[in-house]
């Protein structure tokens, strides 16, 4: 008998489905992934949003209700936090087969930003000319670049690499560390990436090691206010309230003429209060990117 097979016997997946807020969805694909520790898929986005669907490995038998009532309560603080409901979750057990033979071809070879490619471990891609490529499987922590804030984050960090040389970066709420890899990839010498998520710093320090970007990127649970610079550069994919809870503290870890790429910013009241809070401290805007109703900020220490 066929030892695949026997081992796939009893082997099913609950995929847990709910339609989510476009300002959510970065957020809710996250959470998701690292509940399941599986992959995430992530339906196209409409005016009301996308649907995203999380799979967790279940056992023939198992208790289905336990897994939701356990992903219940993570999910209805996340959405809390953008005073939102949790919609109604929908739930459907599939196959061992069909899963391993269907989710991955959601997560082709993709180029997030001009030059920068982001590709999963089981796929065979060849850099063509200048290309760079960030090797990351999807189903892991906080994001693997396909949000639109993480893309306008990538693109304003390359904008500011692309000008001015930096040596030394700030990586805030790191996730799973692609912008510190995208900084290696695009110049830079030594980037300290951060995180208070203990799962994100586990994962970003996987995600570096695998792309054998080890010896420039260091991974930590350092608290900001333990962190010394002066840094070049610093950017953080945040949320707003904690990307101006932080602004003093960047503008002190900022070399003079230093800069600050800030993203995960809705735009309008948000996005202005971000200006007026930096302006104030002596951060100004050199450039801005928007995509839908995200907002992404390149600002420059005078």
């Amino acid at each position: 008998m066929d030892e695949k097979n026997t081992e796939s016997v009893g082997k099913k997946w609950l995929k847990l489905s709910l339609q989510t807020p476009s300002r959510l969805v970065e957020s809710v694909s996250d959470m998701l992934g690292v509940l399941s520790g599986s992959g995430v898929e992530i339906s196209p986005e409409t005016e009301s949003g996308s649907l995203i669907s999380g799979f967790f490995p279940v056992e023939e038998g198992a208790d289905v209700e336990g897994v939701i009532s356990s992903a219940r309560p993570v999910l209805e603080e996340l959405f809390q936090l953008y005073a939102q409901p949790v919609p109604e979750m929908q739930t459907e057990i599939i196959d061992d087969q069909d899963w391993a033979t269907s989710w991955k071809r959601f997560f082709p070879p993709i180029e997030i930003v001009p030059g920068l490619i982001i590709k999963p471990s089981w796929e065979d891609y060849q850099a063509r000319g200048n290309e760079k490529v960030i090797e990351m499987d999807p189903g892991q922590a906080f994001g693997t670049g396909q949000h639109a804030s993480t893309r306008m984050a990538l693109s304003l960090l390359t904008t500011g690499l692309s000008d001015q040389p930096v040596e030394k970066v700030l990586d805030v709420g790191t996730g799973t560390g692609i912008l510190a890899m995208a900084a290696v990839l695009f110049g830079v010498e030594s980037v300290l990436a951060i995180d208070n998520d203990p799962e994100a710093v586990r994962v970003a320090g996987e995600n570096v090691a695998a792309n054998g970007l080890t010896g420039h990127i260091s991974v930590s649970v350092t608290d900001l206010a333990d962190v010394r610079g002066p840094f070049s550069l610093i950017f953080a994919n945040i949320v707003h309230d904690v990307l101006v809870e932080m602004a003093p503290q960047f503008k002190a870890l900022l070399s003079p003429g230093g800069r600050v790429v800030l993203a995960g910013i809705l735009t309008g009241e948000q996005e202005k209060n971000i200006l007026q809070v930096y302006g104030g401290l002596g951060l100004h805007l050199q450039t801005s990117e928007h995509d839908g109703e995200w907002a992404a900020l390149l600002l420059q220490r005078r």
